[in-house]
């Protein structure tokens, strides 16, 4: 797969409140499904491990980022009902990356810088 080099990826990790784990995993459906309407996803999907969720998604530029956040808004407030978001890292071109420091100060964002890597 041949990514844009303005590929911006963001990797939440959430753990699910004692006994709410299969309410989480049911929630995340909508999360797809609003998810699967948006025309700078590149990709997007859940992993599970014991009750710890993480999210693997990716978008074109910071207006991606923007775009979806934005979509998921009401789906990403049901689900912190139900978890604690425990990490947000965002990935991405340092120019993408500012672009959103001032709309997503209000979170625990790490942000990584990228530097180099293989693109096919």
């Amino acid at each position: 797969m041949s990514l844009p080099l303005n590929t911006v990826s963001i990797h939440p990790y959430f753990k699910a409140h004692p006994g709410k784990l299969e309410a989480v995993k049911a929630h995340l459906r909508s999360f797809v499904k609003a998810t699967a309407t948006e025309s700078t996803c590149l990709y997007y999907e859940f992993t599970i491990n014991g009750d710890e969720i993480f999210c693997r998604e990716s978008y074109i530029g910071a207006e991606g980022v923007l775009a979806h956040l934005a979509n998921v808004d009401a789906q990403l407030k049901e689900i912190l009902t139900l978890t604690e978001m425990t990490r947000l890292e965002l990935h991405g071109p340092a120019a993408e990356l500012e672009k959103l420091k001032g709309p997503m100060a209000g979170l625990p964002v790490a942000w990584f810088d990228y530097e180099c890597g293989v693109v096919k």
